[in-house]
């Protein structure tokens, strides 16, 4: 039977007792669980050391996720410990990606029974890592208009901060090199920059939409579509996935990326960042550990 640690944040909110009750329930049911409690991120680490040889399971969004992958890589465990998630958030971005049950009690007996999968990672200049997904230009502003919309929209704030935001900006003097190659040389205006390890962000807008957490790549998406009205067919295309076929998106993969400017401000998964004159990610392929629903033959 295997070892778990189901970690709860409990300033965190807006989970149901009731939800969480059944998952740690289910949890049980299928494996030698114990429940722990957090009040912040930071006592992931010291959390962690007290119980050793359990495989943690975190019970939150992305942001919960994040932290717990970043706390395992500062104690060196990523390769020793997998993680399990029971996707609570209102993003829920790489759960989706990972084809990961979005129903809670589901999701909790994946986690119990189902088994390990490596996933690559994000690592940047400063060692922070990146789960999902970096991007810059109007994404960012996205985010920020969204986070005062998100206790009344949830999964749909992003959406109506990436209108909000398309109005407003006219892009910004990028320069963005994939493994030493010029894509975007910082003198045309870039809308916005998408790093993909998963496929969407802001619960489900599809910025990388053939990007795999596991292919040891990360798929890069640079929009030139400044003007008032490629702005506009460049947002409503985004949201179903088919920006990438206009001509003024460009599309790479690699396994270095980086962006130069006057002021890069970046979202990576969800943490906005900056301002830099440059930032650079590496991809850590198959660095950690995922459970997943048991492949069927």
């Amino acid at each position: 039977m295997r070892r778990l640690v189901a970690i709860v944040n409990s300033s965190a909110g807006g989970t149901d007792d009731d939800v969480l009750s059944r998952v740690l329930s289910e949890l049980a049911g299928h494996a030698d669980t114990v429940e722990a409690r957090i009040k912040d991120p930071s006592e992931l680490a010291a959390l962690l050391g007290e119980h050793p040889g359990r495989d943690p399971v975190v019970l939150g969004g992305d942001g919960s996720l994040h932290c717990l992958v970043a706390a395992l890589a500062e104690r060196g465990e990523l390769g020793s410990r997998t993680v399990g998630l029971v996707p609570l958030g209102t993003g829920n971005d790489l759960a989706r990606g990972v084809g990961l049950p979005l129903d809670p009690v589901e999701a909790a007996r994946v986690a119990a029974t189902g088994e390990p999968h490596p996933l690559d990672l994000l690592r940047d200049d400063d060692g922070g890592i990146v789960v999902n997904a970096v991007h810059a230009g109007v994404g960012v502003e996205a985010a920020r208009t969204a986070r005062p919309l998100k206790p009344f929209l949830r999964r749909f704030a992003y959406a109506a901060g990436s209108v909000i935001a398309g109005v407003r900006t006219r892009g910004a003097p990028l320069r963005v090199e994939v493994d030493g190659q010029v894509v975007a040389d910082g003198r045309r205006r870039v809308l916005m920059v998408g790093i993909g390890n998963g496929r969407t962000i802001g619960g489900g807008t599809p910025v990388t939409p053939g990007a795999r957490p596991d292919d040891r790549l990360a798929d890069v998406m640079v929009s030139f579509a400044t003007g008032p009205l490629r702005r506009l067919c460049y947002g409503l295309l985004l949201k179903l996935g088919r920006h990438t076929r206009r001509t003024d998106v460009v599309t790479v993969r690699g396994r270095g990326v980086r962006l130069s400017g006057p002021a890069v401000h970046v979202n990576a998964d969800g943490e906005l960042t900056g301002p830099y004159p440059a930032r650079t990610w590496t991809v850590l392929p198959h660095a950690w550990r995922l459970t997943l629903p048991r492949r069927t033959t």
